[in-house]
């Protein structure tokens, strides 16, 4: 993919530990390397790392702007673009902003910048997250990315299951639940679980 073209929507999605952040900041890292101006986004509730990063697992990094992620912060959001002007945009965990986001991105796309968008496409009961399914039906370009079963270790992993004292969540509990590797696991379909 040529990493370089203009007025166009990329979304890396899948599920937790899949490497969509490590994902983002490696294309980010390109778009630096080529002197492009450029602006990364990220949600104040994703504080697991560091709080004004984005960053991977593995701990690769780089500096964001840390917004929080309901209606109001879209007009946050747009006011910086409009003053810094970047020709590169990037939103790491775009699952947890507001639906407006997505005519935001539109916006963008239309006066002819390159918008990147990482998050889970699902929730950890398999449900579409936030505005992540508006944002993969208006994608030019999509990567699913899998992770391997941490249960059975045999198969990709193309879910998130939660976990709440290393028991599988059950579907009444609320969507948002910042956590890694303690509170969640990447499962296949065969080994992912939610209780009733």
């Amino acid at each position: 993919m040529n990493d370089f073209h203009k007025g166009s929507l990329e979304v890396v999605c899948g599920p937790m530990f899949s490497g969509k952040s490590e994902e983002l900041i490696r294309r980010m890292k390109r778009v630096q390397i080529s002197g492009k101006k450029f602006i990364i986004f990220k949600p104040a509730l994703d504080n697991r790392y560091d709080a004004n990063h984005v960053v991977s697992h593995d701990q690769r990094k780089l500096e964001a702007v840390i917004t929080r992620t309901d209606t109001l912060a879209i007009k946050y959001i747009e006011d910086v673009v409009d003053k810094e002007n970047p020709e590169v945009i990037a939103i790491d965990e775009g699952n947890f902003y507001a639906m407006e986001i997505v005519f935001m991105i539109e916006k963008w796309v239309s006066e002819g910048k390159r918008v990147l968008v990482a998050g889970l496409d699902t929730n950890f009961r398999g449900e579409t997250f936030g505005p992540m399914g508006e944002l993969l039906a208006r994608a030019d370009y999509v990567d699913k990315l899998k992770a391997i079963c941490m249960k059975c270790k045999n198969r990709e992993a193309v879910m998130t299951q939660r976990l709440i004292n290393g028991l599988p969540a059950k579907r009444s509990d609320p969507t948002i639940l910042v956590g890694g590797f303690d509170s969640y696991e990447a499962r296949c379909r065969e080994c992912h679980e939610l209780l009733d």
